[in-house]
């Protein structure tokens, strides 16, 4: 996948926010990827803060929503995976500091 798509991708991606955390989902570090088949199907990679977050079926209706604004993709499937599993580390440092996590 060319590099200008896969930024469109993930940029369409930082708007959705988590509701609990008020940052959006890449800063977070919850999306461990994104690819785009042929046929327009973008497969988001993503894990959550913790198991069984209560959340989980709004920020995949999110990220589904904001996936379907980009012509490219025709739909979109959310894998929602636990290994690696998230930690604060994956956070971005924009992020960080937005919760007040020390570096």
């Amino acid at each position: 996948m060319e590099e200008a798509l896969q930024e469109n991708l993930m940029g369409a991606l930082e708007n959705v926010i988590d509701p609990e955390l008020g940052i959006d989902i890449v800063n977070l570090g919850l999306v461990y990827g994104v690819d785009l088949d042929d046929e327009g199907v973008a497969t988001v990679t993503m894990t959550l803060t913790a198991m069984g977050c209560p959340l989980a079926g709004h920020i995949e209706q999110d990220v589904k929503f904001v996936m379907s604004d980009l012509p490219e993709v025709k739909e979109t499937v959310v894998n929602i995976v636990w290994n690696p599993p998230w930690s604060k580390d994956r956070m971005s440092r924009y992020a960080k500091i937005a919760l007040g996590i020390p570096d």
